[in-house]
């Protein structure tokens, strides 16, 4: 048991440390995207180039530079969460009604300001939207990470696996769907709450 307890809080954070760097680097550069349309084009392309690559073919990759351990992982992860971070913070961004931008304009708010009070509010939903999907992909490719010397719930997937051990098997496999589960739900909860929010509000 807390051999699956363990693991359970090295997959978690693996994730984690993942999907943080991508909304680190990516909630900025989406809004700096927005006034700059050409360079959102290429950068588009690079991402979405990023996201056809095999799990295992970018392990490999960054293992050439990273090594053999868990920052491996979290890197691919990094690279693999910032199309749904980026593409949804930037659609949730664009989104919002120039009217309501012109008006808070024409009251004398501040760029900084409607950023911050307009934009960036009335963008949540589709923000935690890129968020919840890069989670949920991030704890399946934490499993992978087996493969490059990680640890986590996959290497009891993997010792389960070699020694045909089902038990041990699913002590991997059973965490990583119900951990899945919860973060997809948990966090949908949050959208639905603030996209009622801000129908109410309109």
């Amino acid at each position: 048991m807390s051999n699956v307890v363990s693991a359970t809080l090295v997959h978690l954070q693996i994730a984690f440390l993942g999907v943080l760097l991508a909304c680190i680097v990516g909630l900025p550069l989406a809004a700096y995207l927005l006034n700059h349309s050409k360079l959102s084009r290429y950068l588009f392309l690079i991402i979405d180039a990023i996201q056809t690559v095999p799990t295992l073919a970018m392990l490999t990759f960054v293992m050439l530079i990273f090594g053999l351990n868990n920052s491996t992982v979290i890197v691919a992860i990094f690279l693999y969460s910032l199309f749904p971070v980026i593409r949804n913070t930037y659609l949730g961004l664009s989104s919002v009604d120039p009217g309501t931008i012109r008006a808070a304009r024409g009251i004398g708010m501040t760029t900084l300001q409607i950023f911050t009070k307009i934009r960036f509010p009335l963008a949540m939903p589709m923000i935690l939207t890129g968020v919840r999907l890069a989670v949920v992909s991030a704890l399946g490719i934490a499993t992978t990470g087996v493969f490059i010397g990680a640890g986590g719930l996959g290497m009891l997937i993997w010792r389960g696996i070699q020694t045909r051990n089902m038990t041990m098997m699913l002590s991997g496999a059973i965490p990583v769907s119900v951990l899945a589960v919860f973060f997809e739900y948990s966090i949908g909860f949050f959208e639905k709450k603030l996209i009622r929010k801000s129908n109410h509000t309109a």
